[in-house]
C-alpha cells in the first residue's frame, strides 16, 4: 500500500509545493525521484523536511520506508510520516496507521493505528476508510461495531475501493451491520470483481453456488472461482472451484473455462454480469 501511494503523492507535491524561490529545485528533485535518481532527490527533500515542509517530510518518510536511496529504516520512516501526519497530510496519516498496525518502526498499537486511519478517513481517503472499517469489523483497536464497519466500508466502496466493495457485499450477504440483502451483496461483489479483486470474485462464485440472489449456476460459480484463483486467491477459491467441479459435467467445466478466458481477456468487462458495458 505504501509504495502505491507514493506515486500519487509525487504529483500532489509537484502541484502544491509552496515557495517560488525554490520551485525549480523542488521540481528537479521530484523529477529525479520519479526517475529513480534518489541521490539527487534525497538532499532536497531532507533540507525542506527539516524546515517543516509537509510534502518533503512525507517524501523523506517514504524513501526510508521503501529503501530508496537510503537503507530501509522503518523507525526513520515513522518519524517523518508522523511529522507530516501531525500537519494533517492524509497520505502520511494512512502510512503511519499502517506502521502502527503492523508494528513497523514503532511498537504495534492498534488503537494508535485506528486514530491515524480515522483522521485520514474523515478527510475522505478511501484507503483509510477501508482500513478503519476493517478495524471496526474485527474489533482491532476499537470496540467491534459492525454498523460502523459497514458505514466506513460503504464510504470507501462508493469511491471505488475494490476490497471495501467486497467487504460491504459480505456484510449485506450476512446481515452484519445492515439488513440482509442478497441482491445488494451481489451488486457490490460484481463491482469488486469487475476491478479484478480476487475476494470479490470468490464471493460472487459462492453466491452462484448457493443461489443467493441469483439462480444456482455451477458454470458461473466455477468461472468466478477459476478467475479468483488466477487473481491470487489460491486456497479458498481453488477449493471452491474443485468442489464445485464434482457437481458438473465435462461439458459444463469446458464452458466455464471458456467463459473465464473471455472474461479475463476483456479485463473483467465482458463476464456476463448485469450492468456491464454494451458490446
Amino acid at each position: 500500500m505504501r509504495v502505491r501511494m507514493m506515486g500519487v503523492a509525487v504529483l500532489v507535491a509537484a502541484l502544491f509545493a509552496p515557495g517560488a524561490a525554490w520551485a525549480d529545485e523542488w521540481d528537479d528533485a521530484v523529477s529525479a525521484q520519479r526517475r529513480g535518481e534518489y541521490s539527487i532527490a534525497l538532499p532536497v527533500f531532507r533540507t525542506y523536511a527539516t524546515r517543516g515542509d509537509v510534502f518533503a517530510q512525507f517524501f523523506l518518510g517514504a524513501m526510508y520506508d521503501n529503501g530508496q536511496g537510503v537503507p530501509q529504516d522503518y523507525r526513520e520512516a515513522a518519524k517523518w510520516y508522523r511529522l507530516a501526519a501531525e500537519q494533517g497530510y492524509a497520505d502520511a496519516q494512512i502510512n503511519l496507521g499502517d506502521m502502527y498496525s503492523k508494528g513497523q518502526g514503532v511498537l504495534q498499537d492498534k488503537r494508535e493505528a485506528a486514530k491515524w486511519y480515522r483522521l485520514a478517513a474523515e478527510q475522505g481517503y478511501a484507503d483509510a476508510q477501508f482500513s478503519l472499517g476493517y478495524m471496526y469489523d474485527f474489533g482491532n483497536g476499537v470496540l467491534q461495531d459492525t454498523r460502523e464497519a459497514a458505514r466506513w466500508y460503504r464510504l470507501a466502496a462508493e469511491q471505488g475501493n475494490a476490497r471495501a466493495q467486497s467487504n460491504i457485499g459480505s456484510m449485506y450477504s450476512e446481515g452484519a451491520g445492515v439488513l440482509q440483502d442478497y441482491r445488494e451483496a451481489l451488486r457490490w461483489y460484481r463491482k469488486s470483481a469487475a476491478q479484478g479483486d480476487p475476494i470479490g470474485m470468490t464471493n460472487l462464485g459462492v453466491m452462484y453456488v448457493q443461489g443467493k440472489g441469483v439462480p444456482v449456476d455451477y458454470v458461473r460459480a466455477h468461472m468466478w472461482s477459476n478467475l479468483a484463483v488466477a487473481a491470487g486467491d489460491i486456497q479458498i477459491a481453488a477449493s471452491n472451484r474443485d468442489i464445485n467441479a464434482r457437481r458438473m459435467t465435462p461439458a459444463q467445466i469446458a464452458e466455464a473455462q471458456r467463459l473465464a478466458r473471455e472474461c479475463l481477456a476483456s479485463n473483467y468487462k465482458r463476464c456476463g454480469e448485469p450492468g456491464e458495458p454494451a458490446r
